[in-house]
């Protein structure tokens, strides 16, 4: 009997690139807008775009047409803590949605990760760190367990951290399409004729190469695991329970890179 498929949920392909860039992709239609597939027999990856909305539609579409057994939300996020540096690689166990207070259990790996609906600046952290005890922050992953427990799968979050918790973005406002992709040579001629952000932009292209570096490593030891019968933990069915609201903050950056 073959492995289970593992479903890998990204929001951007440079976030998993080391790992898909040799397999093979396939476009196929799903509510009315074409997603890209990239799979090793094992496991499927696809990128959904920036947000929760993106997220999940990938979700939807990834289950509908590919049936796996285990969901994955993987890619960026910013430190929360200071002691974690770039490039450290985190399975949580229990992600957040700070737009309800609403909770996901994954029952495997440790740590908390808050989903919010925009990108967080140093301050923005702080406040969540403050307000949820979490140790990273990301905009999609809340979004991606919610499909997985619709159609009573198992769901795991493993992210990995793209900027520190002092670290904040370059403003990237009206870069992203409406596919929820990111508009990255509009942005970068937008970058070339402001001096001012050229050191963030420079640091910010170092630390995502790190972290995709890395991301991938733990993703194909998750998928070797997996493929070779010794299991996933336990990775559980990913139960969402509702709470009391926490509060919400606005972030000063707007779209994440």
């Amino acid at each position: 009997m073959s492995a289970p498929k593992i479903a890998i949920v990204a929001a951007l392909r440079r976030e998993v690139w080391p790992l898909v860039k040799h397999w093979p992709v396939s476009r196929k239609q799903f509510g009315g807008r074409e997603f890209a597939f990239y799979e090793n027999g094992a496991a499927v990856v696809v990128c959904g775009g920036i947000g929760g909305a993106h997220a999940r539609r990938a979700t939807e579409a990834v289950i509908e047409l590919h049936r796996p057994a285990l969901v994955i939300s993987a890619g960026f996020a910013g430190a929360l803590q200071p002691d974690l540096p770039v490039g450290r690689v985190l399975t949580l166990s229990v992600v957040i949605d700070a737009g309800d207070g609403s909770r996901a259990s994954t029952e495997t790996g440790e740590g908390i990760l808050v989903s919010f609906n925009s990108v967080a600046d140093a301050a923005q952290k702080a406040k969540l760190a403050q307000a949820y005890g979490g140790q990273a922050v990301d905009m999609e992953a809340a979004a991606v367990s919610r499909g997985a427990v619709a159609h009573g799968l198992s769901f795991m979050a493993c992210k990995v951290i793209s900027d520190a918790s002092d670290f904040s973005l370059p403003p990237t406002t009206g870069f992203v399409g409406e596919d929820g992709q990111f508009r990255t040579a509009r942005f970068a001629f937008h970058a070339a004729l402001r001096p001012w952000l050229w050191s963030s932009v420079l640091q910010l292209a170092r630390d995502s190469s790190l972290a995709s570096k890395r991301l991938c490593e733990q993703l194909t030891t998750i998928i070797e695991t997996n493929r070779a019968g010794a299991g996933m933990g336990k990775a559980g069915t990913g139960e969402i329970r509702t709470e009391e609201p926490e509060p919400v903050f606005r972030a000063s950056s707007a779209v994440k890179s």
